[in-house]
């Protein structure tokens, strides 16, 4: 199946309300599994690693009830946990994988975690040593899925992960509701902190000390509801086509602009592009604001490590900018796009196929603007990884003939109808088109 792509006959128009927070709604799922009482989550969007994250609740013996885009989770509160062994499929998700591991380590009966070749080959000990160190016995496969959780008596522990990451930090706090004493966990980098607002929405102390989170063990979670802003990183893909087509317009309906997610916006306006925030104010401890975009020449940047880290899952997105842009684009420090649901630095040099000038480096690349010129039509595989799908079929949209993308419906892990979404702003979508 593939998805043929090109570019609308005048600009992009029109409003779009992206998927519900696909960050957010794992972990809504879970700390509402956690928490005593009742938790809705509405603007739940369907996609598939929210789903492994749903059915992952209801294996940990919380009761879970799906109507459209609204879920209802009884929480089962401390007395979480399945009552026998139990196998977890996380599908494509190293959210799911690494938040539940730690909700495992604090239960006693034993959880495997597994997930399709994709999950199986990113790396799981950053999560497993830190588990170990409070208590848990924690088995991987040669550092990746399966990794079995045995749980038990959890001792606070004072940890720097190696790599900055939302959802090691995540998984320690979550250890850290079970275990005896204070958790804290240092970040030399901020990663998202939508765990840290959702705990304190839910009523748990949590602490943040210069560049240090610290939980209390015990702590019981009261059971809330949580209205989904968009999803900022799916907004990205409709972003960057607004701003590389010509006379394009898009309003983009609520959409959280949390201030640890917006790091690739900083990055688009540094490029000269023409984004419009419109706050709404904040719901649920989550910031959220309408975006308009406007079709713009954007210039070339230097995205370095530090940055890096805050616009990982966006860089795909900005590479699309950065082959549309005028002047030098150049990213290092993203050796950990190598590690993702593909090896996303290989993946994206398939630009060089669509006429970009992409020099590859082992931690990132060098591109080449076409400044405003347009690309080369061209057959993109996606490997399965659905920011892949849609970073080339928005490269389509700068292409006159057209980019054809492989397994289109992988978008649906994240976004689903995305493609439905590119048609009705007025591109031209062939093929596989999801609702």
């Amino acid at each position: 199946m593939t998805a043929h792509v090109r570019p609308p006959t005048g600009g992009l128009r029109g409003v779009v309300e992206v998927p519900g927070d696909k960050s957010i709604a794992h972990r809504a799922l879970l700390l509402g599994a956690l928490a005593e009482g009742r938790t809705t989550v509405t603007r739940f969007s369907g996609g598939a690693d929210v789903l492994s994250s749903l059915e992952a609740v209801r294996a940990l013996g919380a009761r879970a009830v799906r109507d459209d885009d609204v879920v209802c989770i009884e929480g089962a509160g401390h007395d979480l946990g399945p009552s026998r062994p139990t196998t977890i499929d996380c599908g494509n998700s190293g959210t799911t994988m690494r938040l539940v591991a730690g909700i495992a380590a604090g239960q006693p009966v034993a959880v495997l975690l597994d997930g399709d070749g994709s999950l199986r080959r990113r790396p799981m000990e950053r999560v497993g040593e830190p588990l170990r160190r409070m208590g848990a016995r924690v088995e991987t496969t040669h550092g990746h899925a399966p990794l079995t959780v045995h749980g038990g008596t959890l001792s606070g522990i004072d940890w720097t992960p190696s790599v900055p990451s939302a959802q090691v930090k995540s998984a320690i706090l979550l250890a850290g509701l079970r275990a005896r004493g204070e958790t804290t966990v240092h970040e030399s980098v901020a990663t998202r902190d939508h765990t840290e607002r959702l705990l304190t929405h839910m009523g748990a102390p949590v602490r943040r000390e210069a560049d240090a989170l610290r939980i209390q063990g015990g702590t019981r979670l009261r059971a809330t509801s949580v209205e989904l802003p968009g999803d900022f990183s799916s907004a990205m893909f409709i972003l960057v086509a607004a701003l590389v087509v010509p006379g394009s317009e898009v309003l983009l309906r609520d959409v959280g602009v949390n201030p640890t997610r917006v790091a690739a916006l900083v990055i688009l306006e540094r490029m000269g592009a023409a984004i419009e925030l419109r706050a709404h104010g904040t719901r649920a401890g989550e910031p959220r604001a309408d975006l308009v975009a406007r079709g713009c020449m954007l210039r070339g940047v230097h995205i370095g490590p530090a940055e890096v880290p805050g616009v990982i899952d966006e860089l795909p997105a900005l590479a699309i900018a950065a082959a549309c842009a005028d002047g030098e684009t150049l990213v290092s420090g993203a050796a950990e796009l190598r590690v993702k649901e593909s090896d996303r630095l290989a993946a994206l040099e398939q630009l060089t196929q669509l006429g970009v000038a992409l020099s590859p480096r082992p931690d990132g690349f060098v591109i080449r603007g076409r400044g405003g010129g347009p690309l080369t039509g061209a057959t993109i595989r996606s490997g399965g990884d659905h920011r892949i799908a849609m970073a080339f079929a928005v490269a389509g949209l700068a292409a006159p003939d057209g980019v054809t993308v492989d397994d289109p419906g992988c978008a649906d892990v994240s976004f689903p109808g995305f493609f439905a979404r590119l048609a009705a702003l007025g591109a031209s979508v062939e093929g596989q088109c999801s609702a």
